[in-house]
């Protein structure tokens, strides 16, 4: 090689991709800011979010609280790890993880979380000037494109529309992120007209709604048509707004149009309508097709076919007194008889701690939905229940529902007109409304809700700028903006029942008016159609007395009930038999003594002991209040005869001993588990591996003949309670 032939490379006259470099890696970190808590438990599974802190116990995410991350203000996203000092930003958290070098594996650590967040790879200052016309994933050049705009006219997203040969395709290039992917959250199209416009017809798609624009309507559309994601479009410009909605003519539009229809009702729009497209018309036929073939699209807008899903009412509807002598029309029917519960009207169930609001309440809705009386409470049908409840968990809320007893006749309607939630973790604030109400509205299918029950409004409740419900103006703002935004959404006929705790109040003050006893009582009094109240009047008896008050309608006497062998009745104040208040303690102390032997059993199974009839009589003998050995096996005996004790025989495929000549084995309880070390200790920790087996029975006592049968299904429990109630201790 000739010292002609020789390139001489300066490195220091390359170019500089340090800016190129820093832009990408603020995009990242841009990035990773805006989905902050899912990249954390992400990264970090074992973590918890407390108030406005992320916990986990280190990098290598383990359970603690050592590591601790801003999730609010100017610290957003930086990190410190107490136990060795160490703390950064995200990206830092992120190579941490990962087991990675911010300074040798920045490329890699990089690519890695520009996957997770969905981003293309960095492009150069010369293709991102034109970035937009290049052909994407040999789509070819776009054939349409349509500006989304914020109210002020500034550019936030563009759509554009390819037609490859296998069919057409849209892509959404997000302005300010500089990104193929749609905004978060999506805009609406045509924001400036309408901030100006009280009517407006929301289409599904661009096309449609330049159409009708050009045609003289304020239109526009959510991004992406009937397949927009309705959570994640901003729908608040609607609010105050009369909205129409004009679906394509097949099965996907009038999907969207449903969907949006509750986004919108959720938004605050004034009215929301669903036009029905012509029958005659082609199947996808819409706007554009409406205004290409020169249809009278006024007319339609005007006058056409439509399902209303939200209506305007007058402000102040007023009434001349001969107009009321004049009107005979028939009064609506009482949703529950008599009057306690009218059409659109509100019942407020209140009650002291531990009164059994949520027991009586669970049993009359149950009731209603079988369409059966009440203590005198009547539904002229079975009635749709929607129990939003917020203080029971699934497995406790079904043990409940279980319990309650209703006509078997009425079963059938009961089972699909009743629905509950398990206990909800939210409160009814807007976010919490769009996850509420379509849950109802969808609970029943085509049809709608009859009554709309919230127990309790307490664990809910969201009293706008921060009032807690003793405080008139906030319970006044959660009545009226968010309780009537539910019942306008899903039926504004509906009945509301609301469950509220009560104040204590003095003997005198209660006889007075008792009533004043529900927390912010002022406001929530002047608000409701029905009070009921359940009071307890002597803390030593079980008897309650059950109050109303009614503005729809002439007074019900109050009425004292019980909770009697599963089921609450109307009993009389009077009844004083002999002996009763002994035969009531009997009767408690059979119950006391029945659940301390089921919850010994089962608490004895989980520390890995079993016991047969006799074992245990001998191992509580003077225990736990239980008595002596006779007394403690005749109590097995008459809880085996109801079907709360069965019995296992296979001991042995549990690594017990046999149960040895009794002709019954083991006892069993529902639910119980057996809890066995697995093996020798680790050598290493020291630590016992423990084996949990569910015990499922194999015999259970005929309460017919005392004998032992096998059990047909292991998994079904069936209780007799009325077969001992003569039994004494």
């Amino acid at each position: 090689m000739t010292a002609d032939t020789i390139v001489w490379l300066d490195y220091n006259n390359a170019p500089e991709q340090r800016a190129e470099l820093a832009c990408d890696t603020e995009a990242l970190r841009a990035g990773l800011l805006d989905r902050l808590e899912s990249v954390l438990l992400y990264l970090f599974p074992s973590g918890l979010i407390r108030g406005n802190k992320f916990y986990v116990g280190d990098v290598d995410g383990s359970p603690g609280k050592s590591l601790v991350v801003e999730l609010e203000g100017p610290r957003r996203g930086l990190w410190k790890d107490f136990a060795d000092d160490d703390g950064g930003d995200l990206i830092a958290a992120w190579a941490r993880s990962r087991g990675l070098s911010t300074r040798h594996d920045f490329p890699r650590i990089t690519d890695d979380i520009r996957q997770w967040l969905g981003y293309s790879p960095p492009v150069s200052p010369s293709l991102r000037r034109d970035v937009r016309t290049v052909p994407m994933d040999e789509l070819g050049p776009y054939t349409a494109k349509w500006d989304y705009v914020s109210a002020d006219g500034e550019l936030i997203a563009c759509v554009y529309r390819y037609e490859p040969p296998s069919g057409k395709e849209y892509r959404p290039w997000d302005v300010r992120a500089r990104m193929w992917r749609a905004p978060d959250p999506r805009p609406l199209y045509n924001l400036p007209a309408l901030v100006k416009a009280r009517e407006i017809v929301l289409v599904e798609g661009e096309k449609c709604a330049e159409a009708l624009i050009k045609a003289g309507f304020a239109a526009t559309t959510a991004m992406n048509g009937a397949k927009a994601p309705v959570e994640k479009t901003d729908w608040t410009p609607l609010a105050g707004k009369s909205v129409l909605i004009w679906p394509d003519r097949d099965a996907p539009g009038w999907d969207y149009a449903e969907a949006a229809a509750r986004a919108c009702v959720v938004a605050g729009c004034t009215a929301v309508a669903i036009l029905v497209p012509p029958s005659d018309k082609p199947e996808k036929w819409d706007g554009a097709d409406a205004v290409a073939e020169g249809f009278d699209c006024a007319a339609l807008i005007a006058q056409g076919e439509r399902r209303v899903v939200k209506s305007v009412r007058p402000l102040l509807p007023t009434f001349t007194l001969g107009a009321l002598l004049d009107d005979d029309s028939p009064l609506p029917p009482d949703i529950v008889e008599p009057r306690v519960l009218t059409p659109g009207g509100m019942l407020v169930f209140g009650g002291a701690p531990k009164v059994g609001k949520s027991d009586f309440l669970l049993s009359w809705l149950t009731h209603m939905a079988a369409g059966a009386t009440f203590l005198g409470m009547r539904p002229p049908r079975p009635l749709r229940v929607f129990y939003l409840q917020a203080e029971v968990q699934y497995h406790y809320l079904r043990e409940r529902v279980k319990d309650v007893r209703l006509p078997s006749h009425r079963l059938l309607e009961a089972r699909a007109n009743f629905v509950a939630t398990p206990q909800l973790r939210l409160i009814l604030d807007d976010a919490g409304l769009a996850q509420v109400i379509p849950a109802i509205a969808n609970a029943f299918g085509e049809k709608t809700a009859d009554i709309i029950a919230i127990d309790p409004i307490r664990n809910v409740f969201d009293g706008g700028d921060g009032g807690g419900e003793n405080d008139n103006g906030a319970m006044l703002f959660f009545l009226s903006q968010r309780v009537e935004r539910i019942r306008e959404a899903v039926n504004p006929d509906a009945g509301i029942i609301l469950a509220h705790h009560t104040k204590k109040l003095g003997k005198k003050q209660f006889e007075e008016d008792p009533f004043q006893a529900l927390a912010g009582a002022s406001s929530l009094r002047g608000y409701y159609s029905t009070g009921m109240l359940l009071f307890r009047p002597d803390e030593t008896r079980s008897t309650r007395q059950l109050i109303f008050e009614l503005r729809n309608g002439a007074a019900i006497p109050q009425k004292h009930v019980d909770k009697i062998q599963g089921e609450w009745r109307e009993v009389d104040p009077n009844d004083r038999l002999v002996m009763k208040d002994y035969g009531e303690r009997l009767d408690a102390e059979r119950r006391r003594k029945r659940d301390a032997i089921l919850q010994i059993l089962f608490e004895e199974s989980g520390s890995g002991r079993c016991y047969t009839a006799n074992q245990f009589a001998e191992a509580f003998e003077g225990k736990a209040g239980l008595g002596g050995e006779r007394t403690i096996r005749e109590r097995v005996s008459a809880l085996s005869t109801q079907g709360y004790i069965k019995y296992f025989r296979n001991g042995v495929d549990y690594g017990l001993p046999s149960s040895g000549r009794t002709k019954f084995g083991y006892l069993c309880v529902e639910g119980m588990v057996l809890r066995t070390p697995a093996g020798d200790p680790d050598p290493a920790t020291g630590e016992i591996t423990i084996r949990e087996l569910a015990v499922l029975p194999t015999h259970y006592k005929c309460p017919h003949s005392g004998a032992s049968l096998p059990v047909e299904n292991p998994d079904v429990w069936v209780y007799h309670d009325d077969l001992n109630d003569q039994e004494t201790l």
